[in-house]
This record gives C-alpha cells, structure tokens and sequence, in this order.
C-alpha cells in the first residue's frame, strides 16, 4: 500500500509556491512615500530649501551691516587697547567710571593739541591759496607771463566754460552733495565707534563675566586665566605700538627741524598717528611729508624721502621686531603676515587688530594643541 507525499510528516500544510510571487514581493505598492530617515522627499526637500534661504539671508545680512561690524571691532579694539591704563588706575583706589573719564579727557585733551598744531597753518594755507587766486588769474590772461602762454597753449579756461555749460555744473553740485555724505558718513562712523569704546571700556569686567557663563563651570577658571593673559598681551601689544609711533614721531620733528620743512611739530604728531597703523602706516606719511618738503626744494624732498625709506627699513628690522618679541612674544613673520591678511579682509582695520589675533591664536593653540601634541 503506497502512502501519500504527506505522511509521515506531520499535520503541517505544504505552502504552495507561486511562479510570480518573487516579481509581487519585489514591487512597491500603490500610494506607499518614499522615506529617507524616517521622513518624506517633501520634508527633506523643504529643510533643505528652508536651510539654504536662511544661509543666503545671513550672508546678505553680514554684506549689509559689513561697515557697522569693522565699527563695532576697531570699538572694541580700542577699549581693550585702554584697558591696562583704566586698570592701573583702578588699581590705585580710582573707581572705573572715574578712570574711564580720566582716560577719555586725555584722549580729548590730545586730539585738541593736534588740532591746535595742524588748524592754523592748514588755515594760512589756505587763507593764501584764496588770496593767490585773482593773481593767478591776471597772469593766466597776461600772454607774457608763464601761465598766459601756459594758457594760450592748452585754453584752460575756455575749458572750464565748455565743461559748466554742458552740464559741469550738476556734476559739481553732485560731488559737493557725495562729499557731503562721506562727511556725514565719517562723523556718524566716529560717533558709533566712541560711544561703544565708552561702554566696553565702562563695562568690561561685566562684559567678560557674562561671556564666561557661556562656558561649564568646571572649565570657567581656566578659560578665564586664557582670557585674562589674551587681555594683557593685546595691552603690552598696544603699549609697544604707541612707543614706536612715538619714536617716529620724533624723529620727523628731529627731521623737519633740521632741513627747515615747515609745521615740524604737526607732520611729526601726523607721523606718529600713522604709524599706529603697522606696514602701511609710516609709508603714507612719509609720502606727505616729502610732499610738504618740496615747498622747500626739490633736493630737500628728495633726501626727505631718502630718510623715511630707510627709517622705515630702520623700524622693520630693529625697532618693531624687538619691541614686539617684549611686548607679546610674536614672530616677526607671523606680524607680517597676520598684517597683510587683516588688511586684505578689513582693511586698516584689520591691519590693526592682525596683531592682536594672532596673540589670541597662538596662545588657545599653545594651551589647546600643543599642550597635548608635546606630551604624546
């Protein structure tokens, strides 16, 4: 007797196998969304489209308020070069509020001093240049004179009349108007950076306590003394900036005496101010002060600008390298090249806080990188 397939085997159905079945199990069905980490193409598609506007909007909105943050950093780059004077003080039992004044009315006392040594003359000047006018004039229509036949030659003059009557004259009266608004725009600039140096300097120690709450406060003492070394480097920076300005300052005073340039005492206060801004600075001024010597000679001029390349070669490679390695401790490559780099992102700006960066940078390395690399 045969028995079936089925016995011997249990009460278990046999499945029936399907020559379609893997074709159905392979096929997506109907109405089922497509998901990537849980979620639908639509929604990732619009987080992204939604991340991508906000990026373009914030970068828009940096480009537009560009000028207002170079402002609030050069601010802040003058309070914290200020800071170890208002701190001196305060550590002499002078309340900060009171030290902060007596800073600003320094400050105030010295910018009127300039003023008082460069008005007057720059006033003569020009009182002269006015007065010179009606001459110039005359000799312009006399043929015997220089100017006449300079005149004669080229029609100066008739120029002039041609250019104000085809429409000169808007042109004028548009740049007085675009010069008015750099004017306004400069006074604006001045005022925005002076009442936010007066508050930063006013409320440092808050400003610093605040930022420290950002930190865990088991790691706060530590990044407070990180803070507080950055602080003091970036002072002795500034410290070591003004001395030098103040060397060349002097010596164009010393300069200017002896080959009888005149307002010595006001082209070596203008030095001094330029050269507060590193690589550029002492080479713009020696420009103008050569320029100002060549109403005394042109040979007068020319040992002019004689003297400031090689003061400038002087203070590259004697005076700033070695108050700079007192002051902060920084190569003199990493000076040069931090200058360069602030100065093609900010401008004058940045050339003057590339220093200080580069203190900041290399101290968080010397305490966050190398620390570690130097003991593994």
């Amino acid at each position: 007797m045969t028995s079936s397939p089925t016995e011997g085997a249990g009460d278990e159905p046999v499945a029936e196998t399907s020559s379609v079945a893997p074709a159905a199990r392979g096929a997506r069905p109907r109405g089922t969304r497509v998901t990537v980490g849980g979620r639908s193409w639509l929604a990732v598609g619009f987080a992204l489209g939604l991340g991508a506007t906000l990026a373009w909007l914030t970068v828009q909105t940096v480009l537009e308020v560009g000028s207002l943050l170079t402002l609030l950093l050069l601010a802040v780059f003058i309070a914290l070069a200020l800071e170890p004077v208002v701190a001196w003080l305060t550590r002499h039992r002078v309340r900060r509020g009171w030290a902060v004044l007596i800073v600003l009315v320094v400050l105030l006392a010295f910018f009127a001093g300039f003023l008082a040594l460069v008005v007057p003359p720059v006033t003569d000047e020009v009182d002269a240049l006015i007065k010179a006018v009606p001459d110039w004039l005359k000799e312009l229509r006399d043929h015997d004179s220089a100017l006449g036949r300079f005149e004669d030659r080229y029609h100066v003059l008739q120029k002039i009349k041609d250019q104000f009557s085809n429409g000169g004259a808007a042109g004028l009266a548009g740049g007085l108007l675009g010069a008015g608004r750099v004017v306004v725009g400069a006074v604006t600039s001045a005022a925005v950076v002076i009442v936010v140096t007066i508050y930063v300097m006013a409320f440092l120690p808050s400003l610093k306590t605040f930022c420290l709450r950002f930190v865990a406060a088991s790691k706060r003492p530590h990044i407070q003394d990180v803070t507080d070394e950055i602080l003091n480097r970036v002072g002795r920076y500034m410290l070591g900036n003004v001395l030098t300005s103040v060397i060349a300052g002097l010596a164009t005073f010393i300069w200017c005496v002896v080959t009888d340039v005149p307002y010595p005492a006001a082209l070596g206060v203008f030095i001094a101010l330029m050269d507060l801004i590193p690589i550029v600075g002492t080479t713009i001024g020696g420009l103008v002060v050569s320029l100002v010597a060549l109403s005394v000679s042109f040979p007068v001029a020319l040992a002019t600008a004689g003297f400031y390349v090689a003061f400038r070669v002087a203070e590259d490679y004697l005076i700033v390298p070695r108050v700079m390695k007192f002051a902060v401790d920084v190569h003199p490559l990493v000076t040069v090249v931090g200058v360069l780099l602030g100065g093609a992102l900010l401008g004058i700006v940045g050339a003057l806080v590339a220093i200080p960066a580069a203190v900041a940078i290399g101290i968080v390395l010397d305490e966050r990188v190398f620390s570690r690399t130097d003991v593994s």
